[in-house]
């Protein structure tokens, strides 16, 4: 009966989470006692390791944030995406960070507790250093020993970020408010000393890659005491008893001081809104005015809740510390753009209020898309539904303000990073997974319209960039050198890449139209699902990039190849999840694929040495995406590929491919593979250790692997799963011992390499027999999960 717990503790937490965020019910003045979801010897987020991927470009951050918030307070120590491990100063701990992303993004409004007089304004001069002996960090907690004798600790809300310092004793104890300098690029930064506890800030960025439209950043601190002094910078200059400053580019900032002496304590609650200042007040009223140790606790119990929904059995410490860490960092994104009382800032740049059919929800923001449609956006819809529900409905809600779909969002802009259709698979899960009830129809206009035009001129939105030669020709044209008509990546850099990530999109679209009654639609579509075709040369066995006029261009060698965005034809070519039955046609038949399939992941090498052939054949530093003609585990477009043995008569070779990978996340810095991408890579890694990946993104199928875990219990919702539970057991899994020999649902023979989403909903049990041998399981053509139609 694990699942009446789970609903008591997500019943409590919800109760909690009221008390602390400024709801009407009544709060002990002292801290509690430990919280009910367990004890220390049994508290899930124990397993947790936020420094995981801090180091090696896997850009993921430790600070302090909860389940989706609006707020990741963490460190900033140089690195352009915010926290490097290997770095030893800390310039300052700022509001908004994304886990994993690429390129500089967020670290707004960064804050360090400093002594004595204030007389650097840039924050890479008064950065203090720390040491990782002196460093801590656990899901909602972050803490660190400065060496100036100042001991930091953060922790936050979904709106607010919480810090707590401890100074030395001091006439002279400061707090540095900098809105001018950030990860990004500041086009505009005002700050206000309100009075003797509060300062506001506006600060307005831009960036991202390849530069976006500038968005706003409204912040409100308030302090648990009055400051004894206070003033402002402009530049270099420091103007003590100042109350405001602006400015348009360049450094500006707040500085507040506090007499430590007798108490060496201050607190400070900093509330976002993108919004209006407004806002940040109104999240300031419902989410602060709590200590410090109480948020601190609400947070853990929140994540505790989270984690507990996914209970494993087997494989070590060190194997479940990964799982945990990655199944974390699943939760981090996307983020609540909503303030408390409803309004977010739409892509239309106008105020509007979260209510949809007469009924609110959350609206959420920050879509990297090209990332999370192959693998987050199924597990949150597995584990997190009524969210992924809100997702999916802020996703339409863009279309709706801003007049088309988007391709990757930051806060309230389109930054066009990546390229193909990724929003389209992003809403056919949706809809597939049953989130999308009541607005169906409103969902299918919005992705008709995005998957048969282009964007207008006026229009932020790039879109199918290049719909109107796909349509026309069944191809997206590579044309070097072409000019960007938008900021971000253009899908003429990418042409041969983009023609296979419109066809996929077509195709879940295709059954998306006919289940709602769009037959014409749905022939049409499909019909184009095919064009994957169109840029296959058969005189290499592989494909390639055209021209405009048509014609093959780039090199030969699928290696050296051109047009395909972050890899080469080698990593595309199974990127046709569609209709695997029709690109092992065109390569030539189950043996052929299968060869290519072993030359692809060095499949002997890889028996005799799996972790050693992951690191040093596989993998070959985290951005080396182009001459390649092997595996990249550490990027987007190979995620699905080792499921491809699925479909080619031997599934045993997917689960030695998939448990190789697996061995690239470790309990360590360097423990992630590549940029974590808001949580996408973590996604892969939970979902592939459970045994169940979305083969088909955009579609309702998932196929079956060998876990690592001898038995996983997932809990889920009610309202979209009603049995409230699902059990997956493999007895005796292990390195050695990891190959299928039968599989049983409910208790009944299960000879199929794959399920459907519908097949999950009614099942309780997936239960798998091992050997050390590959078995015939799964072998049979009729084994595999079929062609989209």
């Amino acid at each position: 009966m694990r699942w009446t717990r789970s609903l008591r503790l997500r019943t409590a937490g919800a109760v909690t989470a009221v008390t602390l965020l400024g709801g009407a019910l009544a709060t002990p003045a002292v801290q509690a006692a430990e919280p009910s979801h367990g004890t220390k010897a049994d508290r899930l987020t124990d397993l947790v390791n936020p420094f995981i991927g801090s180091e090696n470009e896997g850009n993921t951050y430790p600070g302090a944030a909860v389940p989706f918030g609006m707020v990741q307070l963490s460190p900033d120590t140089g690195h352009n995406t915010g926290y490097d491990y290997s770095e030893t100063q800390i310039r300052g701990f700022s509001t908004v960070h994304l886990s994993g992303v690429g390129c500089g993004l967020g670290g707004d409004l960064p804050v360090l507790p400093t002594t004595g007089d204030v007389t650097r304004t840039d924050y890479a001069k008064y950065a203090a250093e720390f040491g990782h002996d002196d460093e801590q960090a656990s899901p909602g907690y972050y803490r660190v020993g400065l060496k100036t004798g100042i001991g930091a600790e953060l922790t936050a809300t979904a709106r607010t970020g919480v810090q707590r310092y401890t100074f030395p004793a001091t006439d002279k104890a400061n707090v540095l408010l900098n809105a001018g300098q950030s990860l990004h690029r500041t086009v505009a930064t005002k700050v206000e000393i309100v009075d003797n506890r509060t300062v506001r800030t506006a600060i307005t960025g831009k960036g991202f890659c390849q530069g976006t439209e500038p968005y706003t950043v409204y912040t409100v601190t308030r302090f648990d005491r009055p400051f004894t002094t206070s003033g402002t910078w402009n530049g270099d200059t420091v103007t003590e008893g100042s109350k405001e400053s602006s400015a348009t580019t360049g450094r500006n900032g707040a500085w507040v001081r506090f007499d430590t002496r007798a108490d060496r304590t201050v607190e400070a609650t900093t509330a976002l809104s993108y919004v209006d200042a407004r806002g940040a007040a109104v999240n300031l009223r419902a989410e602060g005015g709590r200590s410090f140790d109480r948020v601190r606790d609400a947070a853990r119990a929140a994540w505790e809740d989270r984690l507990d929904d996914v209970r494993v059995q087997g494989g070590g410490e060190t194997l479940r510390r990964t799982f945990y860490s990655s199944l974390y960092r699943s939760f981090l994104a996307p983020n609540i753009g909503s303030d408390a009382d409803g309004r977010y800032t739409g892509w239309d740049q106008k105020i509007h209020r979260a209510v949809s059919a007469g009924k609110a929800f959350t609206y959420y923001q920050n879509w990297s898309l090209w990332d999370t449609y192959r693998t987050q956006a199924q597990l949150l819809a597995l584990l997190a539904p009524h969210e992924s529900r809100d997702m999916a409905l802020s996703v339409l809600r863009i279309d709706r303000d801003a007049g088309w779909l988007p391709k990757w969002g930051y806060g309230t802009v389109e930054t066009n990073i990546m390229t193909g259709d990724p929003v389209t698979p992003f809403l056919t899960n949706a809809y597939q997974q049953g989130l999308l009830k009541g607005h169906e129809e409103e969902a299918y206009r919005a992705l008709k319209k995005n998957a048969d035009g282009v964007p207008p001129t006026a229009s932020t939105a790039l879109g199918r960039e290049a719909n109107r030669e796909y349509i026309a020709g069944g191809f997206a044209p590579y044309l070097k050198g072409r000019k960007h008509a938008k900021p971000g990546d253009s899908d003429y850099d990418h042409g041969a890449s983009a023609t296979l990530e419109y066809a996929l999109s077509d195709g879940v679209l295709a059954e998306m139209a006919r289940d709602l009654g769009h037959d014409a639609d749905a022939r049409r579509y499909a019909r184009r699902a095919q064009n994957y075709r169109s840029v296959f040369d058969a005189s290499t066995g592989f494909f390639r990039a055209k021209d405009a006029s048509g014609a093959f261009t780039g090199s030969a060698d699928p290696a050296r190849s051109e047009g395909f965005h972050e890899g080469t034809s080698w990593q595309y070519q199974w990127l046709v999840p569609q209709d695997i039955a029709g690109l092992v046609g065109l390569i030539g038949g189950r043996d052929a694929t299968n060869k290519r399939l072993d030359a692809f992941f060095a499949y002997d090498q890889l028996l005799k040495d799996p972790a050693k052939t992951a690191r040093e054949v596989w993998v070959d530093g985290p951005y080396d995406y182009y001459n390649a003609d092997k595996y990249n585990p550490q990027n987007e477009p190979d995620l699905i590929a080792p499921y491809t043995y699925l479909s080619t008569g031997q599934p045993w070779k997917t689960t030695d491919v998939v448990h190789a990978a697996l061995t690239l996340f470790t309990d360590s810095p360097t423990g992630m593979t590549g940029n974590d991408d808001l949580g996408t890579m973590s996604a892969w890694n939970v979902l592939s250790s459970i045994g169940i990946f979305p083969v088909q993104p955009g579609a309702a199928t998932w196929g079956l692997s060998t876990p690592v875990f001898e038995r996983v219990d997932l809990t889920l919702d009610r309202r979209y799963y009603p049995n409230g539970r699902l059990t997956v057991r493999a007895p005796g899994t292990s390195d050695g011992v990891r190959y299928i020999q039968s599989a049983r649902v409910d208790g009944a023979s299960y000879k199929r390499t794959y399920l459907t989403t519908d097949a999950l909903r009614g099942m309780r049990e997936l239960a798998f027999t091992v050997g050390a041998a590959p078995s015939d399981w799964g072998t049979d053509p009729q084994a595999v999960a079929p062609a989209l139609k």
